[in-house]
């Protein structure tokens, strides 16, 4: 555990030296779970954002964008069914005065006893080698199958204590297992109690007359509510889907691990509205077609897996979540969910207004179904983030800090070095820039020795760095080194553009999902 601490203590730092993330005013102290994007943050946000919307509205010509507004009708809310019930069950420890989600402290002792049975697995396989059968091994081994069976009860007990909304069992539960603060180490525990995660507001120009809103806690409503006026506009048959990005605000009281749960967060989500009995195979195109687009970016397929709900919300048929293994443990990267009519029913009951389909094929108006697929950007960011930063042992025993970042994600494509500040080298760098800047985010580095230099670019997650040296001045060629493999080529000026883009170019990338 203190080494996955280590991790990520160094992820938190880096992404703070090499102007990714800062912590939000800082100066004052900070904002605890509020975080700002720095210069270079910003950038690979911004490019996370965009591959996400290539790929899920320019890729299909039945999905298409919008933007709605951050506050929303109070009506919605109540609708949505977040006014009664968007809360979290919280327990405080009274010895450390910390607070924590109730179900997260179970699940995580529950993770303890799955890395357990894993760590009983691998063993087994170094024993046995190529004769190792996992599926017997897991049925047979008497410690497996008793960790097992805890999992399974901790599962039945969980599940059915979420489904009474129970808390005084649920506080049962977390002593019944004996689970300590993780901070004091105690298990002195309150009463569990359910907190409203919603921020409030007001509109209008005096107390007595201002309107209660909210700052809206996801971002499908907006989409749910103008699923009519888009339908109509932009004349799209079923199926066809409606995505969008933008900020949410939840009052998280247990914000943690960085920006992986924040106050302020920025979602991508995509309302796919379908046929009423369609939603089985929907459902199964989009689990698989979502995890082609992580696995287009090359992080390893061994750091995702699929988590199936085993309790699952009152009006869903179907939910699972695309887990990601940050440096904290596997955690819910996307949620891909069968939300049936909820969603449009509720809106139709609470406006008065109708929201239907008339299906041209049926001759009829229904009620469309609903999958959504909804990642969160910034917990995308930490994925993509804490993957791409390694240390890397060289042949003559010294090490490299480099940021393996996807070139297509990555927020600067080339720095251009001149060799020395004189014999002309920087005013041919400069021009590199001027016209390379055109088509990529470029930079010019001419501070310290050169080989400082590609150790900067490495940390900052540059695919490339290109050199300008005497040469340059007899033949117009230039050194291009590659971040990954510090190979280094000599190639023609002209040529750059061709090689930079055919690393960075979005097309290249996102084929990979087909």
């Amino acid at each position: 555990m203190a080494n996955q601490d280590d991790t990520f203590k160094k992820v938190i730092s880096h992404a703070k030296e090499y102007g990714y993330v800062f912590q939000s005013s800082e100066i004052y102290d900070g904002l605890s779970a509020v975080y700002d994007y720095a210069q270079n943050g910003a950038e690979l946000k911004k490019n996370i954002r965009d591959y996400w919307w290539r790929a899920m509205v320019q890729m299909n010509e039945n999905i298409v964008g919008i933007d709605a507004a951050i506050f929303m009708h109070p009506t919605t809310w109540k609708a949505s069914g977040h006014v009664d019930a968007f809360n979290d069950p919280l327990i405080d420890n009274k010895d450390s005065k910390k607070r924590y989600r109730a179900d997260v402290l179970v699940e995580d002792f529950r993770e303890k006893i799955k890395e357990k049975i894993e760590k009983d697995v691998n063993k087994a396989k170094k024993r046995f080698g190529d004769a190792f059968d996992e599926k017997q091994f897991k049925e047979t081994n008497p410690n497996v199958i008793r960790r097992q069976k805890q999992i399974d009860e901790i599962t039945e007990r969980l599940t059915q204590v979420q489904d009474d909304g129970n808390l005084e069992d649920f506080k049962q539960l977390i002593v019944d297992l004996g689970i300590v603060c993780p901070v004091s180490g105690s298990k002195n525990w309150t009463d569990v109690k359910q907190f409203n995660l919603m921020f409030g507001t007001k509109l209008g120009a005096s107390a007595d007359s201002a309107m209660d809103l909210y700052l809206r806690p996801e971002t499908a409503q907006g989409i749910f509510v103008n699923f009519l006026n888009v339908q109509k506009t932009s004349r799209l048959k079923i199926p066809f889907g409606i995505a969008q990005t933008g900020k949410a605000f939840r009052n998280e009281i247990v914000a943690r691990q960085f920006i992986f749960r924040m106050r302020e967060f920025e979602q991508m989500e995509m309302q796919f509205f379908i046929k009423p009995g369609t939603q089985a195979e929907w459902y199964e195109h989009w689990k698989e077609t979502r995890l082609k687009w992580h696995l287009s970016l090359g992080m390893g397929e061994e750091n995702y897996r699929f988590h199936d709900h085993e309790k699952l919300a009152h009006y869903a048929d179907a939910a699972a979540d695309i887990e990601f293994k940050f440096p904290f443990g596997f955690k819910e990267l996307e949620g891909i969910h069968s939300r049936t009519d909820f969603d449009l029913s509720q809106h139709e009951k609470f406006s008065g207004k109708k929201l239907q389909y008339f299906d041209p094929e049926e001759n009829k108006s229904y009620v469309p179904y609903v999958l959504e697929t909804s990642i969160g950007l910034d917990r995308m960011f930490l994925a993509v983030f804490s993957n791409a930063l390694q240390e890397e042992e060289l042949e003559n025993g010294t090490t490299r800090t480099v940021l393996k970042l996807p070139s297509v994600l990555a927020p600067v494509k080339a720095a251009v070095l001149p060799l020395v500040k004189k014999d002309g080298l920087p005013e041919i760098a400069r021009n590199i820039v001027e016209d390379l800047k055109w088509d990529f985010n470029i930079i010019y580095d001419e501070k310290d020795a050169v080989g400082r230099r590609y150790r900067r670019q490495d940390a900052n997650g540059t695919p490339f760095c290109i050199t300008v040296d005497h040469d340059t001045l007899e033949d117009n060629t230039v050194t291009i080194r590659h971040r990954d493999t510090m190979e280094q080529q000599r190639v023609k000026i002209d040529d750059l553009r061709v090689i930079i883009k055919k690393e960075v170019d979005v097309r290249n990338w996102l084929m990979k999902m087909k």
